[in-house]
């Protein structure tokens, strides 16, 4: 049978059991599993159920399964379907959610998976259990059509991504590369091949702590040959506003004069997200005490969400920032003798860049799948950051597509079933073409 009929017959089998990938979004929805570096609650942080279900529903598609301990009572799970190297096939999404806000506000259960108006709503639906049930739906597709893939299969369900990718780096540093990857993140039916690298960093200015009574001794002219003149304070506050004005135009300058293809000109933001300003920094710069505003500050930090394109290197990125610290501390005479000092990978956070070209074997079959069922394509780049990230940085060429949804980090959560079973179909026909097929 050509790979055109067997992939015929594949997806028949998606649009005929379709209740498969709408009851597994629904049983993952059902469970929660809030990320607990969010919020700290039993009842809610169930990611080991999550996974425990998940392992039996891969197991019984002839996946075998294992577990990796990233952090305490917080596992990836690991499926493999075994086969070549030359032709594998990584599939990721990740398990843990953000947190339900404003409860009160929502008009549906946020753990009910209810179906409603043609989609499955609650916390995770779309972002993105949808996902990770695509994944285990294509991969039984397959198998109940009477195929097998030719290329070996990676499932990783991993944990943490909502709070840095951290599950996904340890897959990616400690399990086998695969010739390709997809993460299942919600596109809307866009396929991403390109995503921007993320660093967070921290911008520590110091000062010279003096008693406040005394500021007008800083600011104004006195006479210098007072003997009585008491040695004047430097406000490190005051400079880290400065250091945010100048920062804008910096930002500025980077939208104005770097580009990618697939993405919106201005997207290397660096936002400041953190400012923490008072007397008696520790370690980090940070201050200690923030209580005595009768204290000149000596101690100011910003910490920073800072975006780079997906052809740069975070390298050359982390040189051209230290560059224009070292510009504006040259400009100011304590800062001189005294200069900030950057703090990368805040948090152990860092996100490659991911830039897999259009012509890769992966995008393209995306893209020959999505026109075989009248699809229409769209090919850009994901604006924020996902765990393909982690496996880009780890030599694994990744492509984003998935569902089509809304709520994602909001109110009233869901997916759309349509797009549950048209990523479905998708997916099982990339696989199909990506790692070929044989008859079982």
């Amino acid at each position: 049978m050509s790979i055109e009929k067997a992939i015929e017959s594949i997806q028949q089998v998606v649009e005929q059991e379709r209740d498969f990938v709408v009851g597994l979004t629904r049983d993952l929805v059902r469970i929660p599993s809030v990320n607990p570096k969010f919020e700290a609650n039993e009842k809610l942080n169930r990611e080991p159920e999550v996974q425990a279900h998940l392992a039996r529903v891969l197991e019984e598609i002839g996946l075998t399964t294992q577990q990796q301990e990233v952090f305490p009572n917080r596992p990836n799970l690991i499926g493999t379907l075994a086969g070549s190297d030359e032709r594998s096939l990584l599939l990721n999404g990740h398990v843990d959610v953000v947190p339900v806000v404003d409860e009160a506000k929502w008009t549906v259960d946020p753990f009910g998976g209810e179906i409603r108006d043609g989609r499955v709503w609650g916390r995770g639906a779309i972002d993105m259990k949808c996902g990770i049930a695509t994944m285990a739906a294509a991969i039984r597709a397959i198998g109940k059509a009477g195929y097998r893939p030719v290329g070996r299969i990676d499932f990783h369900a991993v944990v943490d991504e909502e709070a840095g990718g951290f599950g996904a780096a340890h897959a990616a540093r400690t399990m086998p590369k695969a010739r390709a990857g997809i993460v299942t993140e919600p596109t809307w039916g866009d396929i991403l091949p390109a995503a921007g690298g993320l660093e967070w960093v921290r911008v520590a200015i110091p000062g010279k702590s003096a008693h406040a009574g005394w500021r007008y001794n800083t600011i104004y002219p006195q006479r210098h040959d007072n003997p009585k003149r008491l040695e004047p304070g430097v406000n490190a506050i005051e400079l880290g506003t400065l250091f945010i004005m100048a920062l804008r135009e910096f930002e500025r300058e980077w939208g104005m004069n770097k580009f990618h293809p697939l993405l919106p000109p201005g997207i290397t933001t660096i936002n400041p997200g953190v400012v923490i300003g008072g007397v008696s920094p520790d370690a980090d710069g940070k201050p200690t005490l923030l209580s005595n505003p009768a204290i000149i500050p000596d101690a100011f930090v910003v910490d920073l969400d800072l975006k780079f394109l997906p052809q740069e290197k975070k390298e050359n990125v982390r040189a051209e920032f230290e560059a224009f610290v070292h510009a504006f501390a040259s400009q100011h005479g304590f800062l001189r003798q005294n200069p900030p000092r950057v703090i990368w990978e805040l948090q152990g956070l860092h996100f490659p860049p991911l830039d897999t070209p259009v012509d890769h074997a992966i995008v393209q079959s995306l893209v020959s799948q999505r026109k075989a069922l009248g699809l229409p394509v769209e090919i850009s780049a994901m604006a924020g950051v996902c765990d393909a990230a982690h496996y880009s940085g780890a030599g694994v060429p990744c492509v984003i597509y998935g569902c089509a949804g809304d709520g994602l980090h909001g109110i009233d959560e869901y997916v759309e079933i349509d797009s549950l079973v048209e990523t479905t179909k998708v997916l099982a026909a990339t696989i199909a073409e990506f790692c070929g097929l044989r008859e079982i």
